[in-house]
């Protein structure tokens, strides 16, 4: 029995071609998370520059009549200078030295108010640290007579003992006199000015008798002018005849540091040879065109 012929033209069907569309679709989804990886990895630094590039390039760039492209010249970022070295070290310097004062200032307010222990009774003696130093008050009461300015035996021992506490510092020394709002009108005194201002010399010379440096001292007289209490009742005028001894712990800031640092050239200047173009840039024909800084 003889075989059966296929038709004439018909061929094999391919049961596999769906492996072509399979395979573009692998390669299409490979390259779609290669390029997916790229981008997650991308430096951020040099893409930020790349984009201020093409975005300053695209603003400078003018076309003429002609058509022809106009090249413009580089647009120069300013840049924040760093920090000089000798700025640092100074700072540093600085830091230091505050630190340095401010043990310095814990360890003689210690002294001070073991020094004054004699005359620390009642309250009569406050020793305060603040942000500026050391202040000491002491009440008029347990320094002078009633309208006078004459320091007693007793006060006397104190007061140089506190001046060999503070004799061996370099720090700048304020003496206050204050008194409360009762007029004094004697030979002497004609008011309550020449009462404060002379209590306040009369420690001062102490101090200086003791070996405290006399371009380290000020006398200073206040009157009444300045009441840390209520002066209708005797316990605030009481209070407010006092005499206050203030050790500064300002450190001076160190001018000869900050007047080294070398000056910043001009950005033009020192960036003159980028505007010129390289050779071979230009087409024949066309021109150059430096824009102004306003034209940006």
């Amino acid at each position: 029995m003889a075989r059966r012929r296929r038709p004439h033209g018909e061929e094999h069907e391919n049961t596999e071609r769906w492996l072509v569309s399979y395979a573009d679709f692998i390669t299409l989804l490979f390259a779609f998370f290669v390029v997916m990886y790229s981008l997650s990895s991308v430096n951020e630094g040099k893409y930020r520059i790349l984009s201020n590039s093409l975005i300053q390039a695209f603003r400078s760039a003018n076309i003429n009549a002609e058509g022809q492209a106009i090249i413009a010249p580089p647009v120069v970022v300013p840049t924040s200078p760093p920090v000089p070295i000798k700025r640092l070290k100074a700072r540093d310097k600085q830091d230091a030295a505050r630190e340095e004062a401010a043990r310095k200032m814990r360890d003689m307010a210690s002294d001070i108010r073991r020094v004054l222990e004699p005359i620390t009774g009642d309250g009569k003696v406050r020793v305060t640290e603040g942000a500026f130093g050391v202040t000491v008050e002491i009440n008029a009461s347990a320094l002078f007579s009633t309208g006078e300015a004459v320091l007693g035996s007793e006060a006397n021992a104190a007061l140089r003992a506190v001046a060999g506490v503070i004799a061996d510092s370099e720090f700048p020394i304020m003496v206050e006199g204050h008194t409360d709002n009762n007029p004094i009108n004697t030979l002497r005194f004609p008011s309550n000015w020449e009462l404060s201002s002379a209590r306040a010399s009369s420690v001062v010379r102490l101090f200086i008798e003791n070996g405290v440096l006399p371009s380290r001292l000020t006398a200073a007289g206040y009157a009444d002018q300045r009441p840390i209490a209520d002066n209708d009742t005797d316990a605030g005028r009481a209070r407010n005849r006092r005499v206050a001894i203030m050790l500064e712990s300002r450190v001076p800031v160190s001018e000869p540091e900050a007047a080294s640092e070398p000056e910043l050239e001009p950005e033009s200047g020192s960036n003159s040879e980028s505007l010129v173009p390289e050779p071979g840039l230009l087409a024949p024909g066309e021109t150059i065109q430096f824009l102004e800084p306003n034209d940006f």
